[in-house]
């Protein structure tokens, strides 16, 4: 298995993971583009101590920018959504 910072990248703190949070007990990350749902599941149970109940993941494309007269491109991300299990709520400490 790949080291935790190599599989997790950042919290997502949006107003939509906001309320997932609040209503759901799911939390969102984005991770590597290479990792699975298995990898992703290990890695938040080892690194915060909580019982993940499922993942779900996305490939963000990334929007075309103009930079002076160039054009270029941003970067593709991957979000992972994870269900947390009854109980582990407060999961950053807020």
């Amino acid at each position: 298995m790949k080291p935790i910072h190599q599989i997790i990248k950042k919290p997502l703190i949006t107003e939509k993971s906001t309320l997932l949070k609040d209503d759901g007990n799911t939390v969102a990350f984005e991770v590597t583009m290479r990792a699975n749902k298995i990898e992703i599941k290990r890695a938040i149970e080892q690194a915060f101590n909580v019982k993940v109940k499922d993942v779900r993941t996305m490939v963000v494309a990334g929007k075309p920018k103009r930079f002076g007269r160039n054009f270029g491109r941003r970067s593709n991300i991957k979000k992972a959504y994870i269900s947390l299990a009854e109980g582990d709520i407060d999961f950053f400490g807020v």
